[in-house]
């Protein structure tokens, strides 16, 4: 294997919990999150020759593979022309396990955002990754004042739908 070879897959082995995050966020099932994962594979790939080193290894992942997760939410999303409403059934025992209370939680929450426009689903992910206003105004393309008012929105909205759901 060429030492670029190498240089990538060390790449792609050190940030490969981005992949599969943003995988997991826009693929709505498992053969369409391996597919996706492979094709922000092949996009890294594509792109690594040109990788500038002024930004950090994980910004580059992100900006190319939320790029690459948004086109192809948008393809299969038209090529089955199926609108995906929330079909899983959640049954809520509070009080029971406050362990599986949190992680119940926790997956509504990804439930949730996954009914969200596809970059918001973005903005959101880096958020819950604890990426900066500035990482994720870089990755996303937008102003950091942008970046605060979308996620203050999208919060908001979140919040709501938690604040229905357990009323």
């Amino acid at each position: 294997m060429t030492e670029h070879g190498t240089a990538f897959i060390e790449v792609i082995e050190a940030h490969k919990g981005i992949l599969y995050k943003i995988a997991r966020l826009y693929g709505r099932e498992a053969d369409d999150r391996d597919d996706l994962v492979q094709e922000m594979i092949i996009q890294l790939w594509k792109s690594f020759s040109r990788y500038d080193p002024q930004y950090k290894y994980s910004t580059w992942i992100y900006r190319i593979c939320l790029n690459v997760a948004i086109s192809f939410y948008r393809k299969e999303r038209s090529r089955k022309n199926i609108s995906y409403p929330l079909t899983d059934a959640i049954i809520h025992f509070s009080g029971i396990d406050p362990v599986a209370d949190r992680q119940e939680d926790i997956h509504q929450l990804y439930l949730f955002i996954s009914e969200l426009r596809e970059l918001d689903k973005a903005l959101m992910l880096l958020y819950l990754d604890e990426k900066s206003y500035k990482e994720i105004a870089e990755i996303m393309g937008l102003t950091e004042t942008n970046v605060a008012t979308k996620l203050n929105r999208i919060k908001a909205q979140l919040k709501q739908k938690f604040l229905t759901l357990h009323s």
